[in-house]
């Protein structure tokens, strides 16, 4: 019964974020149909009570909302203009959310062909990370039409703590991308705060909590330092995807009239760093380099 008074939805993409996102619909009682390049990813979700279907046709064809948690521009593209995929096989009426972190051009090319079908499009980047997305408190960016976003709120509370109307398609996108500018200046930083830190003769873990306990705290001091200190540098994000954000970041700004030296930075130290370890090290990575350089490893 609870089931049948919310929509059809279609997941495509269930991944290290887009799978908690869609079990957490699953378990709050919506219809969930599933799709991914690779099955079993979905294999948790069908245990759940998801189904499977084997290709986007299909799933949008029949879906009251469609959803899309992808790594990037070109898989967005892919899937959502593709002929066998979603805007070519999706109803009049229905919405489209895509999650991903995607172009600020392309989300306005998205959203102009969708309406112009009579599907809705919302953009709807998140972040704060898969622990997050496992706990149903992640922060969301919608950029799109009012009416469109108030009428799937209560998808957006499934799967969110903080969900903020941005604004105009495209809107979503940037806010997405200057919060990873953020992080990712400050994945570059930590590292060398740490070195400082380290070489002085501190222990590593004093240094961490004066750190959290200064107007040098951040998110990244909070969450990610345990994964430098660990040795794995955070698998869950990729440098490959840190590289991808980091190009839209700064086009961001180039199409503005101006350049981001910080971003022009970190976009050079990440792909450094991907040039050295490959496209899928993990993110942190990039404090490794400094401490090769130094020849000094931050473990407590």
């Amino acid at each position: 019964m609870m089931s049948a008074a919310k929509p059809k939805l279609f997941f495509i993409g269930v991944g290290n974020m887009g799978n908690p996102m869609a079990a957490n619909l699953i378990k709050a009682g919506y219809p969930v149909t599933v799709f991914d390049v690779t099955r079993s990813k979905a294999d948790n979700l069908i245990a759940l009570g998801a189904t499977w279907v084997n290709s986007l046709a299909e799933g949008a064809a029949e879906a009251d909302v469609v959803m899309a948690s992808l790594p990037g521009p070109v898989q967005v593209r892919e899937v959502m203009l593709g002929e066998q995929g979603v805007l070519a096989h999706v109803k009049a009426g229905a919405t489209v959310i895509d999650t991903s972190t995607c172009a600020v051009e392309l989300v306005r090319e998205l959203v102009a062909l969708a309406n112009s079908k009579g599907v809705g499009f919302l953009e709807a980047p998140v972040t704060n990370a898969v622990d997050m997305a496992a706990l149903g408190r992640l922060s969301i960016f919608v950029g799109g039409d009012p009416a469109t976003f108030e009428k799937h709120k209560p998808i957006f509370d499934v799967i969110g703590e903080k969900i903020f109307h941005v604004g105009e398609p495209g809107n979503g996108a940037t806010i997405k991308l200057l919060t990873n500018l953020l992080w990712f200046v400050s994945a570059a930083a930590i590292g060398e705060g740490l070195m400082l830190g380290a070489k002085a003769g501190i222990p590593l873990h004093t240094v961490w909590e004066a750190i959290k306990s200064s107007a040098g705290n951040s998110w990244v001091a909070e969450h990610d330092v345990p994964s430098i200190f660990a040795g794995h540098y955070d698998p869950s994000f990729s440098l490959a995807l840190c590289c991808k954000d980091l190009g839209l970041i700064n086009g961001i700004a180039k199409s503005q009239g101006y350049d981001l030296p910080m971003g022009g930075m970190a976009q050079q130290l990440f792909q450094q760093a991907m040039a050295t370890y490959g496209p899928d090290a993990a993110e942190l990575h990039v404090v490794k380099l400094l401490e090769e350089r130094v020849g000094h490893m931050l473990r407590p």
